[in-house]
């Protein structure tokens, strides 16, 4: 008989439901606990997994006999349930950011090495097949000289009034930035404005640097007329956009670029701009969050290397970190 992993489910809001839903209806997982301190939550989404047992309490989990805990609360939860869940010997999900501190998550990742637990960090976009191809056109070269990148993730809400918009929506884009860059940021400066309440940043600009010169640019807002959700690379020989909000074509190469050739009088006569057709590849249609629960479960189960482990984690929340000081600091270039 083919073995199950068995998982709780803490936390079944807004996103929480979302992934309950695809951990339910991932192959070899067994969802035995649904738990959330909200009431009506619970009892509105509980019955969408009948053979779950519905609690109110965080310890009906953890004493279980769960392989797994899933983990999808408010941010400034993470760090203590994820703690608690390895110390209960439980492997771990837990949305992104895998906490609001690097000292925390450090802290984390060494609690699972120690327990030998397998801890799983909700970077959804790196399960994403668009941002996938962006990798395999990166490690393929077919973009040339990667020189750098930029994002947006922009909207009119959800204003949150525990985090801002720079943990709240920032983790997205640098996990995907360090995951095709292949590397973390060795800086970070970030300016941003707080309009609707006091302390809380709606919008945030921020540049990454890269110790080979590569930079980075994050713009995440929830206080915009638009709802943004793309990406550009820009390379030597191509260039690429990713836009998530297109409905199918959501990946555009652009053969564009410029070289510098050797032996013209002036600079302006030496530069040659190509200007190429635009190519839309097919890409998968599957859900990330249904590869990203499903990666999760094969995971633990066969005992392999997890994507967005708790390395990967900790490497998000540092650039995190830094980006915060740099804003309390109005701009400042912050070493990380």
């Amino acid at each position: 008989m083919q073995r199950l992993l068995k998982a709780g489910v803490i936390g079944v809001g807004n996103w929480g439901r979302n992934v309950l839903r695809c951990f339910a209806q991932s192959q070899r997982c067994s969802v035995e606990w649904v738990c959330d301190l909200d009431e009506k939550m619970l009892a509105k989404q509980a019955p969408t997994v009948p053979r779950a047992t519905a609690t109110m309490k965080v310890e009906d989990v953890l004493d279980s006999d769960c392989d797994a805990v899933v983990i999808a609360t408010a941010a400034v939860t993470h760090s203590e349930l994820a703690r608690r869940a390895l110390e209960a010997g439980k492997h771990v999900y837990v949305e992104k950011p895998l906490c609001l501190s690097a000292r925390d998550a450090e802290q984390l990742l060494d609690l699972a090495n120690a327990r030998q637990r397998k801890l799983m960090v909700g970077h959804l976009l790196l399960y994403h097949p668009c941002v996938e191809r962006l990798a395999e056109m990166i490690r393929r070269e077919e973009l040339g000289a990667v020189y750098y990148m930029y994002t947006q993730r922009v909207n009119l809400g959800v204003v949150r009034q525990d985090e801002n918009a720079w943990w709240s929506l920032a983790p997205h884009d640098i996990s995907v930035v360090c995951h095709l860059f292949g590397s973390q940021p060795v800086a970070v400066s970030a300016s941003g404005q707080c309009y609707l309440q006091k302390g809380i940043e709606d919008v945030v600009f921020a540049m990454l640097r890269f110790a080979d010169g590569r930079i980075a640019h994050v713009h995440v807002s929830w206080l915009d007329p638009h709802k943004i959700r793309k990406m550009t690379v820009v390379g030597s020989e191509r260039m690429v956009t990713f836009d998530d909000m297109e409905a199918s074509e959501k990946i555009r190469v652009y053969d564009k670029g410029a070289e510098v050739k050797a032996g013209y009088e002036s600079f302006a006569q030496s530069v040659a701009i190509r200007s190429g057709d635009i190519t839309i590849p097919r890409v998968n249609s599957a859900e990330p969050l249904r590869i990203e629960a499903q990666h999760f479960v094969d995971c633990v189960l066969d005992n392999k290397p997890i994507r967005t482990d708790g390395a990967d984690g900790v490497r998000v929340v540092r650039t995190l970190e830094a980006g915060a000081e740099s804003l309390r600091r109005g701009g400042e270039v912050v070493s990380i």
